[in-house]
């Protein structure tokens, strides 16, 4: 037998204990697989998933940059819930909004992101192995948020009748004893559905039965494709019925996601959101990690942001527009209603996986799209598009979308 001091230091090294928390399935997909293998052959692609608004050629005003050269970015005053001046900037985004809600700066903690912000709320709200109910479909980000606080997540379903709603049986159906919060998405991606006043009032009347919270995520909230005021989504911020958490943060209201703000305003009866800040506070403390430079920006880029917003939501509207036109000479392909958001999603034949499909178009034509099954719908026959590409480019793309949808 050979000593092991005489043996390779690799053949006695113990593995490493990773937790079992991290044992996602780390391989890459077939899509994936396609997708460098195209462009390791030098061939181009046609992005209809391109969900980074800094890529597709908007123009950002330059007076966005000034703040961040001010000699007060090299002060550090590290307040747990974040500087006032950026949290009355966003108080004040939720007066702007259409229609307005009333939130106070010191309801609202700053947060690095809006996945910080999922995490502050899962660690102020559940032990490990309690349980969050989320919309299914939607985005497949909260699964990772929830295994990394150790959260288990339970679906309830957006089913679709002329139009995205609320399964309210299979939400009901959804809490258990350890349930501790509804998650909703609202405008939901990709699904772009927005929730009603008549579903907020269920969802309250289900929270309180249950005693549960609500996480909102609102960042395509200012993205509704209507320009009447009155079809634009309201605000969850402000809701006094339950303990309510309502998320954004720069990265889709100025389309920024590189200046790494984000944030929740706390909401509910009066008592109950006093506690849940005090403990909000302790939890921010613990990481202090919003950077002051863009804290100091804030102001500045929360007042800006029309700017940058309109000419998205021109781009969404012409893309759109494209797409129904497209869409009108595929008799077996039809584009679910979208009330906002950045997103399309579109019904096609189930004539295999949606994976297949997705691989299929790349490989053909050179187009990439999502299956639908990276956002949980449940079936096959569903792909979901980027609204936000340079019109020219979206319109290449989905035109040659048409010749190959056709031969389904």
């Amino acid at each position: 037998m050979i000593s092991p001091l005489l043996m390779p230091y690799w053949a006695v090294m113990k593995p490493v204990p990773f937790a079992a928390r991290t044992q996602w399935k780390l391989s890459t997909n077939r899509l994936t697989q396609a997708i460098e293998a195209r462009r390791a052959a030098g061939l181009p692609i046609l992005d209809l998933t391109e969900s980074n608004p800094t890529r597709v050629g908007l123009h950002y005003p330059q007076e966005l940059l000034g703040p961040l050269a001010s000699s007060e970015v090299l002060k550090y005053e590290p307040n747990p819930v974040g500087m006032l001046s950026a949290r009355q900037a966003v108080a004040d985004y939720y007066r702007q909004c259409k229609p307005s809600a009333s939130i106070s700066p010191n309801s609202i903690v700053l947060t690095a992101s809006t996945s910080e912000a999922y995490a502050h709320a899962f660690h102020l709200l559940c032990n490990p192995g309690d349980e969050v109910l989320i919309p299914q479909p939607s985005y497949p980000l909260l699964q990772f948020l929830a295994d990394l606080q150790d959260v288990t997540l339970r679906p309830y379903e957006l089913v679709y009748d002329h139009g995205w709603q609320i399964d309210y049986p299979s939400l009901r159906a959804a809490v258990t004893s350890r349930t501790r919060a509804i998650v909703l998405v609202h405008p939901n991606n990709p699904t772009g559905s927005a929730v009603s006043a008549r579903e907020r009032e269920e969802l309250n009347q289900i929270a309180t039965e249950f005693g549960l919270a609500l996480v909102v995520d609102e960042v395509f909230l200012d993205y509704a494709h209507s320009e009447s005021e009155s079809d634009f989504p309201h605000s969850f911020a402000g809701n006094s019925a339950v303990l309510t958490f309502t998320l954004s943060g720069l990265s889709k209201i100025c389309c920024l996601p590189q200046m790494k703000l984000g944030w929740m305003a706390i909401s509910g009866p009066p008592d109950v959101a006093a506690d849940a800040l005090a403990r909000l506070e302790v939890i921010a403390d613990t990481f202090l990690s919003v950077g002051t430079p863009v804290q100091i920006a804030a102001p500045g880029m929360l007042a800006q942001r029309d700017e940058v917003q309109q000419q998205l939501r021109r781009r969404v509207r012409a893309n759109l527009d494209k797409l129904d036109q497209v869409l009108a000479n595929i008799p077996a392909c039809s584009r679910l209603e979208v009330q906002a958001g950045w997103y399309a999603v579109l019904r096609v034949p189930a004539v295999g996986s949606d994976e297949d499909l997705a691989v299929q178009i790349l490989e053909a034509i050179g187009v990439l799209v999502h299956p639908g099954h990276f956002f949980d719908f449940h079936q096959d026959g569903y792909l979901v598009l980027s609204l936000i590409p340079p019109e020219a480019e979206f319109a290449e793309a989905v035109e040659r979308l048409e010749a190959c949808l056709k031969n389904l």
